[in-house]
């Protein structure tokens, strides 16, 4: 077919070195594969290094403790995928002898896996034919070959991957995977498209009916939820107070005291609230410094946050341990909370 013979022979020229390519060792790829959903690959390469380094097998990375794989990642946010990471290096090692089952299937009962890490796997290490499908691939396929349906609906996603399925058949899937991925992130962009020396521009749908920024064809936006969140470095002495969150958001990681409101409110107003009187009440403390807003962003949420320090010789909580100061940078905590120790903890 006129689309993949191109596509090879440009991944010839074009490909990026990187460094999972150069093994079939698929503890390796499944790493790389882990780090890089939602993450760029330029971010995701001293993440690899880190993991490699630290976890140098599936044995080491299954024995060690949460908390030091947690700090490890920490900074790439989406921090589910460090703990089914985990999960899954103890599941390998248990259930299938450290090795990582050689067919699709197989892999997609492993936590943390799913369809396009499970085509990665087994293309890249054990050269079985199945499709990898990231926003990559559906912007190369949707442009060149004119696809309009909706790629976040079900049936779009159905079409996209049965499409790519089709086109892996009767190739070295390992290669056509890697041409694909380095094809949309280098050639055909999701920005400034490089469409005047593409060698699809004679036969790309979108480049002749001048498409190109039409697609992909995506239904619906994420409206982003906003929140503000005040913080509370409780200082005693050298130590502060900080609990492991059990939330769904930043599970496993350890925070401040905080308070959380749907609307902006003053200082003031904080101070007269309920929430404050349940957190403070009887508590002897003396508010040093409140910095100013930081924003942070998640897929789905756009947080505005303040950090209060406050000293308070007999402020305790139940739920709430003393960590000593310089403990903190040992411990895993998210890149808003880092973003605090950057700013001023003593």
């Amino acid at each position: 077919m006129k689309f993949t013979e191109r596509l090879i022979e440009w991944y010839k020229h074009y490909k990026r070195d990187l460094p999972w390519r150069n093994t079939t060792n698929p503890y390796y790829i499944w790493l790389s594969e882990i780090i890089l959903q939602q993450t760029r690959v330029n971010q995701g390469l001293s993440y690899y290094y880190k993991f490699t380094q630290n976890f140098p097998t599936i044995y080491i990375l299954a024995s060690a403790d949460i908390d030091f794989v947690l700090k490890n990642w920490q900074g790439l946010g989406y921090y589910s995928r460090a703990r089914n990471m985990h999960f899954t290096s103890q599941e390998v090692v248990n259930k299938y002898n450290g090795k990582f089952p050689a067919e699709y299937h197989e892999l997609l009962k492993l936590k943390g896996i799913g369809p396009y890490t499970a085509a990665a796997v087994s293309s890249f290490a054990f050269g079985l034919p199945f499709a990898v499908v990231d926003g990559n691939v559906i912007r190369v396929l949707s442009r060149v070959f004119g696809i309009d349906i909706a790629y976040d609906t079900t049936s779009g996603k159905n079409h996209f991957n049965a499409f790519a399925q089709e086109l892996i058949l009767n190739t070295n899937p390992a290669i056509y995977n890697q041409a694909i991925m380095d094809f949309g992130s280098i050639q055909c962009k999701f920005k400034n498209p490089e469409c005047v020396i593409c060698p699809m521009c004679d036969f790309c749908v979108a480049f002749k009916k001048g498409l190109v920024k039409d697609l992909p064809y995506k239904s619906k936006r994420i409206n982003k939820k906003i929140t503000y969140l005040h913080y509370f470095i409780v200082s005693n002495q050298n130590s502060v107070w900080m609990q492991k969150r059990t939330e769904k958001l930043w599970r496993g990681l350890y925070d401040f005291p905080f308070l959380e409101f749907a609307e902006k409110y003053s200082i003031k107003y904080i101070q007269n609230t309920k929430e404050w009187q349940d957190l403070f009440f009887g508590f002897d403390i003396n508010i040093k410094s409140i910095s100013k807003t930081i924003v942070h962003h998640l897929t789905h949420k756009k947080i505005y946050a303040k950090f209060w320090y406050i000293d308070s010789n007999d402020f305790i909580k139940k739920d709430y341990v003393t960590i000593h100061k310089n403990r903190l940078i040992n411990l895993p905590v998210s890149r808003l909370i880092e973003k605090s120790l950057n700013i001023n903890i003593h």
